[in-house]
């Protein structure tokens, strides 16, 4: 399809691009068109490369013969509309420092079977909000080994746009879908769950019992108020990572980062 040359913040189409805030994914433009907003060449690229549909892309007029002219030419007969820096910047009510935005269609998710199939190492994220920790879990969780990713509903949505920028699109590489129930169903996959929280019943990260387990799920927590107690209870094992210098946590995605690498499967 041609390229779109906007002049105006009421061009039809443009809509969906607009007031990208980071609630943008509970517009209803958004939802009811079960899209998302993928940012950056290389996220979009990745997106595609998996299996991602495009459904409308937006890029500033300068960039078109250059960063974002092999996006263009992946995205296929879709509108791609283009403008000035400014307009753009007063569109998304944010600088496109990534320069090229794409609306995407959102996938059917597996069911939880279908995640765990071959699973030996996953994590549950259960109750994190911030969409940088989402991003970041992600990204950690493709690069040491994690087989899959679950998320309780009271998460925030990792197709948010800036998770997605901040996994750099690993969230489009991880097995992942919502777990409804509570962790202990993990149990009828054949899991062991290990609840990463501070308790006087806390065992080391890397206490030998924990890397005898076949198939191991870790529960990260929101590292505001941490898992519920519901959640520590549930769990087969409640694990801490040993500190010094009377730290006494990090912050979630640091803390999955060397949970994952310490428990990879070997």
């Amino acid at each position: 399809m041609p390229v779109i040359h906007i002049t105006s913040l009421s061009h039809p189409g443009v809509e969906i691009f607009s007031t990208l805030t980071e609630a943008q994914l509970c517009d209803r433009r958004l939802v009811e068109k079960d899209l998302f907003i993928a940012e950056s060449g290389k996220v979009i690229n990745t997106a595609i490369d998996a299996g991602y549909r495009p459904f409308a892309l937006l890029t500033e007029e300068r960039h078109l013969d250059g960063i974002a002219a092999q996006v263009v030419e992946r995205v296929g007969d879709i509108p791609v509309y283009a403008g000035s820096h400014e307009l753009l910047k007063e569109l998304t009510g944010f600088p496109m420092t990534r320069c090229i935005l794409c609306a995407m269609y959102r996938p059917q998710l597996p069911t939880i079977a279908e995640v765990l199939k071959d699973a030996h190492r996953i994590v549950v994220i259960d109750s994190v909000t911030n969409t940088t920790n989402i991003g970041a879990i992600f990204r950690s969780a493709v690069a040491l080994g994690v087989d899959a990713v679950l998320l309780t509903r009271t998460t925030c949505d990792p197709l948010n746009r800036r998770a997605v920028r901040v996994s750099m699109g690993t969230v489009f590489q991880a097995p992942w879908t919502w777990l409804d129930g509570t962790i202990s169903t993990l149990h009828d996959y054949g899991f062991k769950t290990a609840a990463m929280a501070l308790t006087d019943q806390s065992i080391p990260l890397d206490s030998p019992i924990l890397k005898t387990e076949d198939r191991l799920a870790l529960v990260m927590g929101t590292e505001g108020d941490g898992l519920s107690h519901e959640a520590i209870a549930e769990a087969d094992y409640v694990v801490r990572i040993p500190m010094k210098n009377n730290v006494d946590s990090l912050n979630v995605a640091a803390a999955a980062a060397v949970a994952f690498w310490e428990l990879r499967r070997q």
